[in-house]
């Protein structure tokens, strides 16, 4: 029989989507949202850039936006330090962390970044793309001093997001474009990074998201703990995809859609909305054909108003999420306080809502912040069995490497069997029960699955692995 073969040596495997496992019983699947650890850079600032690590600083660098363009550094990713760079003048004085000319045009204004520790040439150890509509590709060697290509640029509206795919060696930029579902999310690659491709479009909303989109507005609408924008006119606006990041990972790309809902429409000349923006999942093994993840649950939502928390209105990623060295992801999000200015509220007669919420006018000053969030390594989805549940996986080879699980099984257990990719069943010495030492009953990123002799595991032929999850959740699981 012919078998497509995963590849667990050579990533790790997750159940983000279903491409790893055969068949499931009594197990559901689980959306994780990460561990808020709060703002990190406030006074209304936005990026849309994830920290980097300078291998030769040894500093993490960040590059985000207000009113100018500024850099600002960290040793641990926490705590920011603002430098005073002394390159352009503002408000009198170079004693900045300023890093684009504020007299400059929009083209250049840098709104991504990257950090190319792999190219030879140190001229091009920074890679920007600039403008706040389409985007222009500029080279640097420290990051503040750029030279521009005499390229195209890469069309696009007033967002996108950008980063580097180490699977297949090429530059991503998603760029936001329109089409009859609104707002939508196109693709432009490059090998280069000067020749980039033409924007193909990879995602955008459909009747799901305006149906979440109407449940989702009447929430805010209807539980006073949260802020209700300035202008709601009860029109069934549809919801749009605002931007998304992508994180290659582990053999997979994992997006994060900002979802736009709307709840009244802004009267010219600004023709905009207020709205909410929340972040959810999203998986392709491809780039171009996605899944969403979880029926859509939200990875990061909204939070009620207390007066003095962040992200009460709008989310939307920096970037694609930052990996540690132990493992643990590290999500830097822009999380936006207020859904309008104090002139809509006054103008369209909602400052009543400013009043019932106790809003100090101060919160106006600083409109929003960076943020931070933590997740477990491969931490987005588990998979769960309750009393009993069992997951058959996709066939694979195993020539003598050990397996590992990422689970937390403190308030139950796990056993793994080796079976037969044809037969299904167990090989001696490898099945449950009888010839299986103590299950798993831990919570590790990272535990060894041993079985009770010391069998040489080489197989001839292509094997599965049956786990059994009693009140248990599994991440993942991989050969070393």
């Amino acid at each position: 029989m012919n078998f497509k073969l995963i590849n667990p040596k050579e990533h790790k495997q997750l159940f983000l989507d279903d491409h790893v496992i055969e068949s499931m019983k009594g197990i559901k699947k689980s959306l994780h949202q990460p561990q808020k650890w709060g703002p990190v850079i406030k006074s209304g600032y936005q990026s849309r850039i994830s920290p980097q690590w300078n291998t030769e600083k040894k500093i993490w660098e960040w590059w985000y936006m207000g009113e100018n363009i500024h850099y600002t550094t960290s040793t641990d990713g926490e705590h920011w330090e603002k430098p005073s760079l002394g390159l352009y003048e503002w408000n009198g004085s170079k004693d900045n962390n300023i890093v684009c000319d504020p007299e400059g045009d929009g083209h250049q204004r840098l709104f991504h970044i990257i950090r190319d520790e792999s190219d030879p040439d140190p001229t091009r150890r920074y890679k920007g793309l600039f403008s706040s509509s389409d985007r222009y590709a500029g080279i640097s060697n420290d990051g503040f001093n750029w030279t521009m290509l005499d390229t195209p640029p890469i069309p696009s509206q007033d967002e996108s997001q950008f980063t580097y795919d180490p699977f297949t060696k090429q530059y991503l930029a998603m760029v936001k474009q329109p089409t009859k579902w609104g707002r939508s999310v196109f693709l432009s690659t490059s090998k280069d990074f000067v020749n980039f491709t033409e924007p193909k479009l990879i995602f955008c909303s459909d009747e799901v998201d305006w149906e979440n989109c109407r449940r989702r507005v009447r929430e805010v609408i209807e539980n006073p703990s949260y802020i209700t924008p300035p202008i709601v006119d009860d029109q069934d606006y549809m919801a749009e995809v605002y931007n998304m990041a992508v994180m290659p990972y582990q053999g997979i790309y994992i997006g994060f859609p900002t979802i736009f809902n709307p709840f009244g429409a802004i009267p010219p000349p600004r023709t905009n909305f207020t709205r909410i923006n929340q972040i959810e999942l999203s998986v392709s093994r491809d780039l171009y054909n996605w899944e969403r993840v979880a029926d859509r649950a939200l990875f990061i939502g909204l939070e009620p108003w207390d007066n003095t928390n962040y992200g009460t209105s709008q989310l939307l990623m920096s970037g694609q999420p930052v990996v540690r060295e132990n493992g643990e992801i590290w999500i830097y999000y822009n999380s936006l306080r207020l859904p309008g200015s104090i002139e809509d509220y006054k103008t369209y007669n909602r400052a009543k809502e400013l009043f019932r919420l106790n809003v100090d006018l101060k919160v106006f000053n600083d409109s929003g912040a960076l943020s931070l969030a933590k997740l477990r390594p491969d931490g987005f989805v588990s998979v769960d069995g309750d009393e009993s549940g069992i997951i058959v996986t996709k066939p694979f080879l195993m020539k003598g490497e050990n397996l590992y699980i990422n689970a937390d099984a403190r308030w139950g257990e796990i056993y793994t069997e080796i079976i037969d990719a044809e037969t299904m069943k167990a090989h001696p010495g490898f099945w449950v029960p009888g010839e299986h030492p103590p299950p798993f009953r831990d919570d590790s990123i990272k535990a060894k699955v041993d079985w009770k002799y010391p069998h040489d595991l080489v197989f001839e032929k292509p094997v599965r692995l049956k786990f059994y999850l009693h009140q248990a959740r599994l991440y993942s699981f991989w050969l070393e």
